[in-house]
């Protein structure tokens, strides 16, 4: 059913993790809401608003037009995208929350570009790659400089931002990608090679980067520090035992829990609705991804193909950088949870890769 109906899957699936994201969002966000805003649902308009209904909008055209013209117009889409990234360190455009220049506010409407690039690059990478005119398999100067050279741009651009996680999610759903268009296994040794080192660099030139590691590697050092934000999740994820505390019961969210409505909130879920609450949360998450994995083998369309196989990746990467770093498998990252977490740009984005692999799984 996956594979066959793999477009009526994804469709319900979506629709599914939307209402259940914004139901737990109203848990986790109400007392955050009163306490900075005094209203007990400012987070959850802000995300109806600002998040659902641009992504509304994005899922239709997604789902209506033609998939084929977002190949034609995937460069421009690229070329905006890095534009805005620019902005973010412009002082009248670019806002600053706390200590990243994630942001950029035009007309008091704040947009996060980085989750934006989840969907323009996924196409542009993949109309670049069914190039008609260019070797993109096993030549070096038509395939591997120009995809080097264009990530690179693109991982520095956010890197100094810093969205270190971004980077990685990127980097991987595009490195899947061309090595299902038939890469050369060097050309994909290469970039791996070259990611790892210049991640290593970063990371041991910047100390809270460092310490990330450092503390996931020692867990009984910085208590009250990196590694609080850890411990107080998996506090959280054990107090909901199997069948959880109950729906907007959890105690942590108020108190203890730093970031209970964007990279913590799996805990949230977890503690209220427990294990078999979190555990059919990843099993919808996992429908959403296999959905798209296997439904990409029947579109005959390689741009299509590439797509739903990039849009795909980037789910799934997330969804596992999002539930391991807040379980300690990973060290800590400011990873929201796909669908779930709050941010208007993120789920925007989503709504449209959703209906875009819609579109591709049906027409394709």
């Amino acid at each position: 059913m996956l594979k066959k109906h793999a477009d009526r899957v994804v469709l319900i699936t979506t629709f599914i993790l939307l209402v259940l994201g914004l139901v737990m969002l109203v848990s986790a966000s109400s007392e955050p809401g009163k306490i900075k805003f005094n209203d007990t649902y400012y987070y959850i308009k802000h995300q109806l608003i600002y998040g659902f209904g641009p992504g509304l909008l994005g899922f239709l055209a997604g789902l209506f037009i033609s998939y084929k013209n977002f190949k034609r117009l995937a460069f421009i889409f690229l070329l905006l995208n890095l534009a805005a990234l620019t902005l973010v360190f412009v002082p009248s455009i670019g806002a600053n929350l706390g200590a990243a220049d994630r942001w950029i506010n035009i007309a008091g409407v704040t947009l996060q570009p980085s989750e934006l690039l989840k969907f323009t690059f996924i196409v542009y990478l993949a109309a670049w790659l069914t190039s008609r005119t260019k070797n993109r398999k096993s030549d070096v100067a038509e395939s591997f400089l120009p995809f080097l050279i264009l990530s690179g741009i693109i991982a520095f651009l956010l890197i100094i931002q810093p969205s270190t996680s971004t980077v990685i999610i990127l980097m991987t759903a595009a490195l899947i990608v061309y090595f299902i268009n038939g890469a050369r296994i060097s050309f994909i040794a290469g970039v791996i090679l070259v990611g790892i080192l210049g991640l290593g660099l970063v990371i041991s030139l910047t100390p809270y980067r460092l310490q990330r590691i450092t503390t996931f590697i020692n867990p009984g050092i910085d208590l009250e520090g990196t590694r609080y934000h850890l411990n107080q999740s998996l506090i959280t994820i054990g107090s909901g035992s199997v069948f959880g505390v109950g729906y907007g019961n959890s105690v942590s969210k108020i108190k203890y829990l730093p970031e209970p409505i964007g990279d913590s909130i799996f805990a949230v879920i977890a503690e209220e609705l427990g294990f078999l609450g979190a555990i059919f949360f990843i099993g919808l998450f996992f429908i959403l991804v296999m959905a798209g994995f296997l439904g990409s083998r029947n579109v005959r369309n390689q741009f299509g193909r590439l797509t739903v196989i990039g849009f795909s990746s980037v789910l799934a990467v997330q969804i596992f950088v999002h539930i391991a770093a807040i379980s300690g498998m990973i060290p800590l990252t400011g990873v929201p949870l796909p669908f779930i977490s709050y941010g208007g740009t993120a789920l925007a984005t989503f709504m449209t890769m959703s209906g875009l692999t819609v579109n591709i799984l049906r027409n394709g």
